[in-house]
């Protein structure tokens, strides 16, 4: 068991689709996607937070400029999740100059890590997220980007994060930064995080494993067929046969060395780099997102969920299920 926790972050779920990867920019989405009766319910199913995904695009123009109508929309789930005892994730999607999302296939997803310039407004911007919420250190943590992409930036991914921590703590010295590493913040990637650590860095992942299973018929996932359906569990053979049109990076943990076969111990084998260096380091380890998709047979789904919360719960994982409503995962069908 990890020496610290991530308090009030224990068990959550995302809020995607409202203030991030929404179908156009629609003032009437934003201001009835999400409302206080959905914090309440969430409250109500027994959650302690919300992840809250955001893309640049609502909190500042093209130019950089801040825009008003965004940050009141994050202001107001703060006050509905205190006044109905949720925490409160702000999770920055995209930023300018580089998105996680697949189907922007024409897009450098490595430059933002070695463009200064890119770097200077990112961190620009969350001065301004960090300025507009420092007073709530308790119930508001920060994670700086979702889904660092290219395996390769690593290195240069650190030093962004090293220099995104040491301005937070200009500005917010008690809040939790929540931070992830590469490959779609494969757990896997854990053990590559070096940044300076404080009382309230948290270690992030996501995990979607086996994604042959999680993301079976998604078409946002290059080569998948529409059709494609496939159990849980099956053996290790079955998802690495069925998954052998997918890339390396989202074939991700089948092919890890010494695990066993699926189920309960799988996660606790590819879990085990990431839970050794949060022991390590003292930092709390946290998954970001996990789901299955709609298309899944129901009890496979069940199945998967309790293998994964097992796993969380053995080794004091906060989470966060995606997803709330819509996206493909969601739990709320109103």
């Amino acid at each position: 068991m990890m020496e610290r926790s991530f308090t009030g972050f224990h068990r959550g779920i995302n809020l995607g689709g409202w203030l991030s990867q929404f179908d156009r920019y629609d003032e009437k989405h934003f201001d009835s996607f999400i409302e206080e009766q959905d914090i309440s319910d969430i409250a109500r199913m027994g959650y302690d937070h919300v992840r809250v995904p955001v893309d640049y695009c609502l909190l500042e123009d093209e130019e950089g400029k801040p825009l008003e109508t965004g940050f009141r929309y994050l202001e107001q789930c703060r006050k509905w999740c205190r006044t109905h005892g949720l925490n409160m994730l702000i999770d920055l999607h995209e930023c300018y100059g580089y998105s996680f999302d697949p189907l922007k296939k024409d897009m450098d997803r490595s430059r933002f890590f070695y463009d200064k310039a890119l770097q200077a407004r990112f961190l620009a911007l969350w001065r301004r997220i960090a300025e507009r919420f420092a007073d709530d250190p308790e119930h508001v943590a920060f994670e700086p980007l979702n889904e660092v992409v290219p395996a390769e930036v690593a290195d240069a991914w650190n030093q962004v994060a090293a220099e995104y921590i040491r301005m937070m703590r200009g500005i917010v010295p008690d809040s939790w930064l929540v931070i992830g590493g590469v490959c779609y913040n494969n757990v896997l990637s854990v053990p590559l995080l070096h940044f300076p650590l404080d009382d309230h860095i948290v270690y992030n992942f996501h995990c979607y494993e086996p994604l042959i299973f999680t993301h079976q018929g998604a078409y946002w996932v290059e080569h998948m067929p529409s059709d494609f359906r496939i159990g849980y569990p099956k053996s290790l053979a079955e998802y690495r046969e069925a998954g052998s049109f997918l890339t390396k990076e989202l074939a991700g943990a089948v092919y890890h060395k010494d695990i066993h076969e699926i189920g309960r111990d799988f996660f606790e084998d590819i879990f085990r780099p990431a839970i050794e260096k949060a022991a390590k380091d003292c930092v709390p380890l946290y998954c970001g997102e996990y789901g299955v998709i709609d298309l899944a047979a129901e009890e496979d789904k069940e199945r998967w969920l309790q293998d994964i919360r097992a796993a969380f719960d053995a080794h004091g994982i906060g989470s966060a299920l995606w997803n709330y409503k819509e996206k493909d995962f969601g739990i709320c069908r109103r």
